[in-house]
């Protein structure tokens, strides 16, 4: 029984930690991952580079498997930093971020 309960818990903590969104400020506005491609593009401006990486299979909350086109925006640099945004099907689903070239 406790074995269980030791399990329930660190299930929850994980769940808990994969739930943070990620965000960038870009200018005075800020985008998060789930923000649609029109959303960051209209408050970031167009990127300076826009890579077609292919497709995903993704799995949907009913089941259904669909295919995503896969794109990766960057920005940058800004202030020494530059921006990689990777959006599946639209959406933004990640944000990374590197120092120089």
């Amino acid at each position: 029984m406790m074995m269980k309960a030791l399990l329930s818990c660190i299930l929850i903590m994980l769940a808990a930690g994969t739930a943070n969104a990620a965000s960038w400020r870009c200018g005075s506005a800020l985008v998060s991952t789930g923000d649609s491609s029109g959303e960051v593009q209209s408050k970031c401006g167009d990127p300076n580079n826009r890579a077609f990486l292919g497709y995903k299979e993704v799995t949907d909350q009913y089941g259904f498997v669909n295919e995503v086109q896969v794109e990766e925006w960057s920005y940058g640099p800004r202030n020494g930093m530059s921006y990689f945004l990777r959006f599946e099907g639209n959406r933004l689903e990640k944000i990374d971020s590197k120092r120089g070239n």
